[in-house]
């Protein structure tokens, strides 16, 4: 009896062990190599988009550095269609992923997510022409009706669910989805609504209208991989941001003021 209850007992101090040097591992990867590698779109603004030197910036992008330089090591940037986002970080290609990416139980079945760090939501792009049957009682759910949205992103799911009559094209990126609007081959264009609103901003001399309201509310996480160190670390990281007003310093800069948009392609 004796030797059963010592043998319990020594493996509950190892799995103990084992869970503690486990516990920091992620986190102790990231410092060793120097590097914090971020897994990012390229293609969210005003959260990450590329400027004309190649250069990843924008609100997400700014979280991110700030993240490293914390940290004490330097920053790298991979860029990918937003679908393979979380597959890279389960392979663990990026350390983590900073990319508008919407904090939803089916994914949290996956990844971890710290945060909020921002509340978006569900906009909707269009041309001046389309909006009549917009306002009419079916609105989007119309089978005459195109909408493009990003593959594997919650803005398909949204289209899917709420306007199941309507055609749905999932594209790799905004880009392709904006292509398509301003071909006349989708009549809208289902994102985050900080994007589109920037898009008809900037391209509003081609006839591009933004939806003056949020169809769904949107709290946008930091993906990670599971690491109780890493985890509490970016709370606190997060919670800092906000206490000192740093997170509204950076909300304005890339939400209010446009002069970023002259360093774009």
């Amino acid at each position: 009896m004796k030797k059963t209850i010592v043998l319990v007992l020594v493996s509950a101090i190892l799995l103990t062990m084992v869970s503690v040097s486990m516990a920091g591992k992620k986190m102790d990867d990231i410092i060793k190599k120097g590097e914090l590698v971020v897994g990012v779109t390229g293609t969210q603004p005003p959260l990450n988009v590329a400027d004309k030197n190649g250069m990843i910036i924008g609100f997400d992008a700014d979280i991110a550095k700030l993240i490293a330089s914390n940290m004490g090591v330097k920053i790298k940037f991979s860029s990918m269609p937003f679908s393979e986002l979380l597959p890279a970080l389960k392979a663990g290609k990026v350390d983590m992923i900073i990319s508008s990416m919407t904090m939803t139980l089916k994914r949290n079945l996956d990844v971890v997510f710290v945060g909020p760090y921002y509340i978006s939501g569900k906009g909707i792009l269009t041309k001046a022409e389309n909006i009549d049957v917009l306002q009419r009682t079916e609105g989007l759910n119309n089978p005459d009706f195109k909408v493009a949205a990003l593959k594997n992103s919650t803005s398909q799911s949204f289209v899917e669910q709420a306007a199941p009559k309507a055609g749905v094209t999932a594209t790799k990126s905004y880009d392709e989805a904006i292509e398509l609007l301003l071909q006349d081959k989708v009549n809208a264009v289902v994102a985050d609504y900080p994007y589109c609103a920037f898009t008809a901003f900037r391209y509003k001399d081609k006839g591009l209208i933004a939806g003056q309201s949020k169809f769904t509310v949107e709290p946008l996480g930091i993906a990670i991989h599971e690491d109780a160190l890493l985890i509490n670390w970016l709370s606190n990281f997060l919670n800092m941001l906000e206490a000192s007003g740093q997170l509204t310093n950076i909300s304005k800069k890339w939400f209010q003021d446009g002069s970023w948009i002259k360093d774009l392609p």
